[in-house]
């Protein structure tokens, strides 16, 4: 049973083609969690926010409010990522550090490059994955279950796939700052330049941070017991495909598929010719984890269609 599965980690991430119901998904196993008395944090990266639509609340870049069990400690929060402004604060925090570490007359081209540096490739995903290790940070430490709702499956793969390239190129940047500042020692005792150590210092505890936040990211996606991946499409060619290059692509990433979700199936009384295609099309689909079936749900906005979902997953008594 899927929401089993998710019970027994911590981080799980819900992914898919755009428009299969990721959002809707991902809400309704929290809810699910939290009716267990799990503290559930649902984190959205997807650029097309519908985390603070589906529950009816203002959802921003702090952690919010959702639901709340009356009796017990279950809840649910939400943070909707806004990758736009998460790029803004990334070069800003950039800048600032730049600015205290650079000389006077490299400030001017420290901010024409980091303005051109904006839109180049990389950015956006370097400055999601840092908030994404902050988000990590803070959900370990003060909820049971961290959900996150993800962009498009192309662009979730490509952040997936980062760690491990990021904690390689922080470790490079850290060796080379620790052989610059052997030489600078050597040098300096000999009668060198002006002491540039608390200069050094800030960066090196810069580095030091963004490789502890990089591997945790990292050792995350590698323990399978810890962390998953639920795949969600519905029951359509073109997802299903989709799907399949999914899980193929989580299998060499080495992040563990724990569950696959065919959302928002016909009802077989109301229309019964397509959900027969639909059960023809999923019959013999084998994605390498077991396959939760989960009916449409008309107007999925509020708790009353969460619910319904939600009901979906939860095994019976």
């Amino acid at each position: 049973m899927l929401l089993t599965d998710i019970a027994r980690r911590r981080v799980i991430f819900v992914g898919g083609k755009g428009g299969v119901g990721k959002t809707s998904l991902t809400s309704a196993l929290a809810l699910a969690r939290a009716r267990q008395g799990a503290r559930v944090l649902v984190v959205s990266t997807d650029p097309a926010h519908n985390l603070g639509h589906l529950w009816q609340r203002a959802v921003g870049n702090s952690a919010t409010l959702l639901w709340a069990a009356g009796d017990g400690p279950g809840r649910v929060d939400g943070i909707e990522i806004d990758p736009a402004a998460t790029v803004d604060r990334h070069l800003a925090a950039v800048s600032e550090t730049m600015t205290r570490m650079l000389p006077d007359r490299l400030h001017r081209a420290a901010r024409a490059h980091l303005e051109q540096a904006r839109d180049a490739p990389g950015t956006h995903e370097s400055a999601v994955l840092e908030r994404v290790a902050e988000t990590l940070e803070l959900g370990l430490d003060r909820y049971d279950l961290v959900l996150f709702d993800t962009a498009p499956s192309g662009h979730t793969l490509h952040l997936l796939a980062m760690p491990e390239r990021m904690t390689g190129w922080t470790e490079q940047l850290l060796a080379n700052r620790d052989r610059s500042e052997r030489f600078r020692s050597a040098y300096g005792a000999l009668g060198g330049t002006k002491d540039t150590s608390d200069r050094d210092a800030e960066l090196r505890r810069m580095l030091l941070r963004r490789r502890a936040r990089f591997s945790l990211i990292r050792d995350l996606l590698d323990d399978g017991d810890r962390t998953g991946f639920v795949l969600v499409f519905v029951a359509e060619p073109v997802p299903i495909a989709e799907s399949i290059e999914v899980a193929a692509s989580l299998r060499d990433l080495g992040i563990v598929l724990i569950g696959a979700v065919a959302n928002r199936l016909s009802p077989a009384d109301l229309m019964p010719l397509r959900r027969a295609r639909e059960n023809t099309l999923i019959a013999d689909l084998s994605l390498g984890a077991p396959l939760t079936r989960i009916p449409l749900v008309d107007e999925v906005v509020g708790l009353p269609a969460l619910e319904a979902i939600a009901a979906e997953l939860t095994p019976a008594p």
